[in-house]
């Protein structure tokens, strides 16, 4: 008993603030962390907001606003734990994917970015306008510098609609239309005009200003017509406007610098598609598939030609095969439902019919099924 009474003496001596200070309440804390933010005094804030999550590990509101202000304060190695923490307690989750995925990009972790932005799109991409534009335009970064140029120039070609010409803008829609798989910071300087000269093209292309996207495409191949992708390039915005024959000739010039180039492959068996000529997209479009068997826009064109020769049960495997790589892609579940009816398989048509009316009015990545900026001091907010 004596020895007891030694031991509490001594954790007393050791440790006299427990004795006399009472421990603080969650209740407390967390209504003057509310009261700092309201009131603007950050930092304030987060130490209270830290305090509080460590007293009630399950507060969503603690970890969401934790999160927010270290963001806002672009403190985003810190950001990232609170951000990870709301999405794996929250109902309703989706916006933190999205921050989440913003600070990943800024700490350079750009395969978790990149999921958690994909992760966001398949969640609807909540949020208001100015997340919308900050994190569609960072998704469409990595989706370039992983070399999935299409889905980015998706992305980056709606911003130009609603957002308007920038120069992050521009530069970001030159990399991924000439199919550089880089961040705007890390591609070699000495491309920057041919860059600059291909994004407005992209650019005014996207915003229905063809005269003005010709023209810089045109001053495109008078200085690059050697370089990589250019005629690719130029093929694209000629099948944009339907000059089927200048598309084809500016495809075939791509080929003739590079056989094995698949998204001239591709977009030269779409040009037939479109040109009700499908006879002849069937050998490119299988070309295509035989090498990059798993190109989902390769299989797609291989299903759309198939479809529109008559054959039928071939069309069906290619493109369940392209829907299998890219899940979120309305248009291959509108030529599968096609496909099925022609089959007699009404049952599945009106599945796939249902998923092509609740992903037609979203944003279409043609994303696998894997995983699946500006410069920093321009980033957008």
């Amino acid at each position: 008993m004596i020895r007891v009474s030694v031991v509490l003496a001594l954790l007393f001596v050791i440790s006299p603030s427990r004795a006399i200070t009472p421990q603080k309440s969650f209740e407390e804390v967390s209504k003057r962390a509310d009261a700092a933010r309201a009131s603007d005094q950050i930092t304030e804030a987060i130490g209270l907001y830290r305090e509080a999550v460590k007293l009630r590990p399950g507060w969503i509101d603690g970890w969401w606003w934790l999160g927010s202000l270290l963001y806002e304060q672009d403190r985003f190695d810190e950001a990232v734990p609170s951000f990870k923490k709301f999405v794996s307690i929250a109902p309703k989750k989706a916006p933190g994917f999205a921050f989440l995925a913003l600070c990943e990009f800024e700490t350079h972790d750009f395969a978790s970015s990149l999921q958690h932005f994909a992760e966001w799109g398949r969640r609807g991409s909540p949020g208001d306008d100015a997340l919308l534009d900050v994190a569609g335009f960072h998704w469409a970064l990595l989706l370039t510098r992983q070399g999935r140029f299409v889905e980015s120039l998706y992305l980056l070609a709606a911003k130009a609609r609603k957002l308007g010409r920038s120069p992050a803008l521009i530069e970001a829609m030159g990399i991924a239309s000439l199919h550089i798989a880089n961040l705007p910071e890390d591609y070699p300087a000495e491309r920057r005009e041919l860059v600059w000269l291909a994004g407005q093209a992209a650019f005014y292309s996207a915003v229905d200003a063809f005269p003005r996207a010709n023209a810089y495409a045109d001053r495109l191949l008078v200085h690059y017509d050697h370089e990589p992708n250019v005629h690719y390039f130029r093929g694209t915005l000629f099948s944009l406007q339907k000059e089927f024959a200048a598309a084809e000739k500016e495809y075939r010039q791509e080929l003739a610098l590079s056989p094995q180039h698949v998204p001239s492959i591709i977009e030269l068996a779409f040009v037939y598609i479109d040109d009700l000529r499908p006879d002849h997209a069937v050998p490119l479009a299988e070309r295509a598939v035989a090498v990059d068997p798993n190109n989902p826009r390769a299989r797609y064109a291989l299903g759309r030609a198939l479809l529109d020769t008559g054959r039928i049960q071939e069309s069906a495997t290619q493109l369940e095969v392209a829907k299998r790589l890219a899940p979120g892609s309305a248009q291959i579940h509108f030529s599968l439902a096609k496909t099925y009816k022609a089959l007699g398989r009404n049952k599945e048509a009106q599945q796939e019919t249902a998923a092509f009316v609740s992903l037609k009015d979203k944003q279409e990545i043609l994303a696998p099924a894997r995983s699946n900026t500006p410069p920093r001091q321009e980033r957008q907010r």
